[in-house]
């Protein structure tokens, strides 16, 4: 008998790739994504709408989602935005669901994205008013710790949300963003913005610098949320943050999962294939930030 049924956001095809200096071919994205699909990943982040210059690695963003959307109708597709002109590049496309990233340190902001929290409120704030079509998922980053500013209490979490509540976000993913997180703080800030925010749907995005991946996205499961965010072989790392690695790898997850019974969707061993596959099409030399080895006991990749 399965448990309750958990959604895996796959944030792989923009946050994994988004860090690999040499450029994927654009086929190679597109059968990666093709595979993620094929073994039951509902839900994918696939791109950024972002300036080129910025991230090279996804100039090819528009391309990218005007296939998806047109061979996968009804694939809950996602992409990162920055700003006004992002979010409006999205829609144009057709794009539905966007996710806007701000920090809970604003240290860590303003090496991210070069804005501060003002900046950051108000830029969303324009999103909203421009493109009210769009559903709005708000990554908050360091939402665990920062490299620069170090840990945050629960309550600091919530104050910090309380103008994105009443500005009208209702999503908010909860990044450990350099992989700093233990299961029992998960559990307390988790409960902590419910607590302040029932309305709220919560995510969270774990990294895997510590291999708490698993044990971090479990505790946030036991907690209540449904929805958590991995990225195929573990691939990703934010390049603005100082000792982030890896993202908990989507093999590992839904291995994990599986095996307790949850209802993922997803097939265990296509998107272990699909990892392998990966690893052969993008050189593992070119990564950014992250190391893949075999777990000798389940042969996932980190």
């Amino acid at each position: 008998m399965k448990m309750k049924k958990i959604d895996i956001y796959e944030v792989g095809p923009r946050d994994g790739f988004q860090n690999i200096k040499e450029y994927i071919p654009e086929a190679t994205k597109k059968e990666i994504i093709d595979g993620l699909i094929a073994s039951g990943i509902k839900h994918i982040e696939i791109t950024s709408f972002v300036s080129p210059k910025a991230i090279p690695q996804l100039r090819d963003a528009q391309d990218i989602a005007k296939a998806c959307l047109e061979t996968y109708p009804d694939v809950d597709f996602l992409a990162l935005v920055p700003n006004l002109r992002g979010a409006q590049t999205a829609a144009d496309v057709g794009i539905q669901r966007i996710a806007y990233v701000v920090s809970l340190s604003e240290s860590h902001n303003k090496a991210n994205i070069n804005r501060t929290h003002e900046q950051s409120y108000e830029a969303l704030k324009e999103i909203m008013t421009q493109c009210p079509q769009l559903d709005i998922i708000l990554d908050l980053a360091t939402t665990f710790g920062c490299p620069f500013e170090g840990k945050f209490l629960p309550e600091q979490v919530v104050e910090f949300l309380k103008q994105y509540v009443e500005l009208g976000v209702k999503q908010v993913c909860l990044c450990d963003t350099i992989g700093i997180a233990n299961p029992r703080q998960v559990k307390d800030i988790i409960a902590a913005v419910w607590e302040a925010y029932p309305q709220l749907d919560l995510q969270v995005h774990i990294h895997d610098t510590r291999n708490m991946g698993v044990a971090c996205t479990l505790a946030a499961i036991e907690a209540g949320v449904t929805k958590v965010q991995s990225t195929l072989g573990g691939l990703g790392g934010c390049p603005f943050a100082p000792g982030a690695s890896g993202n908990l790898a989507t093999e590992d997850l839904v291995y994990t999962l599986n095996e307790m019974g949850y209802d993922t969707g997803v097939q265990f061993e296509p998107i272990l294939q699909l990892a392998k596959q990966e690893v052969k099409a993008i050189p593992t030399g070119v990564y950014s930030g992250h190391h893949i080895r075999i777990d000798q006991t389940s042969k996932c990749f980190r």
